[in-house]
């Protein structure tokens, strides 16, 4: 547990229903020690019935104190026992036996969990507190001794009182309650096992709306029916991957009256190929494309030559040039009826002429675009070179509306949220040299105090690349590398300049350049928009603010 002054406190915003509630809530805070522990709104059942524990205080030292809390009203009479006067009437009530099978509830259920494992007995205890309602110093039960009664005149020494009562209660073959045991007890009652899972039911819930939300976006895919030549454009998150495949899944198995055309789906990036191959693969072989992959494997098909990543003056230049004379000379049946372009704002101008020369008909085939311009990264700058109907999305469906309202000062255009609510935006303080160190201590505490599995998490860089993403990428196969992206057993590593396009539930983001270079703008925004539940950053402030302006700094939490 963190180290914290008080006591370690939890739900941070209890659920209190009442005034009584409320106020010894906030006494036990103020006058609970540092390594003290105070929960509420426990519920549990055993066999017997189910138990709501109003306060569990858990002191070092000593042990437990299961507390019921009673507001005004509350009354005991030797005919009628407990009662509670309320304007609805006189209800009778039994302090003392919920408190105390509560407190043996709480204590089976720690007893045999797996994670106390042959840890002794700690010392465990009841009490009833009305905070409101005066006994007298003179007032006990059989059931309830006065120690074990905190009414309205004890509170000032409510904690001291609670300290007493674990002394004096006998408590044989118990050992006092150290500061490892109580850390486990609070671990029990607050983290279940499966933990893991229950971190991630809200994002399937997400994920799933998203879903939908993008499925009924589709529609949109009627409206260019008509048309052959369109540009979608959008900022993240708004589902234009998503629109692009299902428009090569539409106009590949035909229907609706159209036939069937022979399609390309086409990207830059390696790690988005992979994706759209994946997909891709898992529908019938009536919907799937004639070609799926990066623009420089849709010149490998046709024989074009190969060459090194080293080299780019092969890959921005040499190679279009060759793919260009190679389009012009396919026979028909190589050709495509319609092209599809996903992150088309990646495409260098002499990329375009092999893509139009790959269609059937240099008129009627199909060519359909989809660009963010806020994501072009890198040192080219091309536009087909065709007049294109624009067809804007403003909808962002994919990130939570704290991640979106994070990023929106750097889209393209305002972006309406349709997403669902989720954690907050994290920031992270680092220095410029301790960003990937500090980033690295957040991967960690979201896998082993927050239960995140690795397959849900991503760390991004945005200047040098992480030293694991440089040690698996290092014998230059890309290709493999980014398989890696799909791997369940590990954390993946990568840079935002390869993952436009895809998406993790969780994204740190380490800000370890100093914002000099081209585009570092864009590098925040696709970097920030990876994330689709989560979204930790991790950077100087001052970089932050230099690269993402004033309203972005402000929206992090950036004084």
């Amino acid at each position: 547990m963190d180290e914290r002054t008080g006591p370690w406190v939890w739900p941070e915003d209890p659920k209190l229903t009442n005034a009584s509630e409320r106020d010894v809530w906030n006494r036990l805070t103020d006058q609970l020690p540092d390594g003290a522990y105070l929960l509420g709104n426990l519920r549990l059942s055993d066999r017997n019935k189910n138990h709501e524990i109003d306060a569990l205080v858990l002191i070092p030292g000593l042990g437990a104190v299961a507390l019921e809390i009673k507001g005004g009203g509350v009354s005991w009479d030797p005919q009628r026992g407990w009662s509670i006067t309320r304007d609805d009437g006189v209800k009778a009530i039994d302090p003392v036996g919920q408190a105390r099978a509560s407190m043996y509830a709480l204590r089976n259920k720690i007893e045999h969990d797996p994670r106390w494992g042959s840890r002794d007995r700690i010392r465990w205890a009841h009490g009833v507190v009305t905070p409101f309602t005066e006994f007298g110093p003179e007032f006990e039960l059989a059931e309830l001794p006065r120690w074990m009664l905190h009414d309205r005149l004890d509170q000032p020494m409510l904690v001291e009182r609670l300290h007493q009562q674990l002394t004096m209660t006998e408590h044989a073959g118990t050992a006092p309650a150290d500061a490892d045991a109580l850390a486990v007890v609070a671990e029990i009652l607050t983290q279940p096992r499966g933990m893991a899972h229950d971190v991630l039911a809200r994002s399937e819930e997400r994920a799933a709306i998203a879903d939908q939300l993008t499925m009924e976006q589709a529609v949109l895919l009627g409206a260019t029916r008509l048309l052959r030549r369109v540009e979608v454009r959008g900022g993240a998150g708004s589902g234009k991957t998503v629109l692009a495949l299902q428009q090569a899944k539409e106009l590949s198995r035909g229907g609706g009256g159209r036939s069937k055309e022979r399609v390309a789906l086409l990207c830059y990036s390696i790690g988005l190929a992979e994706h759209l191959k994946r997909v891709v693969a898992g529908w019938s072989w009536k919907e799937r494309p004639a070609f799926v992959g990066t623009f420089h494997e849709f010149g490998l098909q046709w024989g074009a030559a190969t060459g090194t990543r080293q080299d780019s003056d092969f890959w921005e230049n040499q190679l279009p040039a060759e793919m260009a004379w190679l389009a012009a000379a396919l026979p028909h049946s190589g050709t495509y009826d319609s092209i599809i372009v996903d992150e088309a704002q990646d495409f260098a101008d002499s990329w375009w002429t092999p893509v139009l020369g790959a269609l059937r008909d240099e008129e009627a085939s199909g060519l359909y675009v989809y660009s963010d311009e806020n994501q072009r990264l890198f040192a080219r700058y091309g536009e087909p070179p065709v007049p294109l109907v624009p067809l804007v999305l403003d909808h962002n469906l994919r990130n939570t509306r704290q991640i979106l309202d994070a990023f929106a000062p750097l889209a393209p255009s305002r972006m309406r949220p349709r997403g669902s609510d989720g954690p907050r935006v994290r920031f992270v303080k680092a220095s410029l040299e301790g960003a990937v160190s500090a980033a690295d201590d957040q991967i960690e505490q979201l896998l082993e105090e927050e239960g995140w599995p690795q397959e849900h998490v991503c760390l991004l860089t945005t200047g040098k690349r992480h030293p694991v993403q440089v040690e698996r990428a290092g014998d230059g196969d890309q290709e493999a590398y980014w398989r890696t992206f799909w791997d369940t057993d590990d954390v993946f590593y990568g840079h935002v300049l390869g993952c436009k396009g895809l998406e993790r539930r969780v994204v740190v983001l380490c800000v370890n350049d100093d914002g000099s270079r081209e585009r570092a703008t864009e590098r925040l925004y696709v970097g920030m928009s990876r994330a689709t539940d989560l979204l930790v950053i991790v950077g100087d402030p001052e970089i932050i603010r230099a690269v993402g302006g004033n309203e972005v700094a402000t929206r992090l939490g950036i004084g």
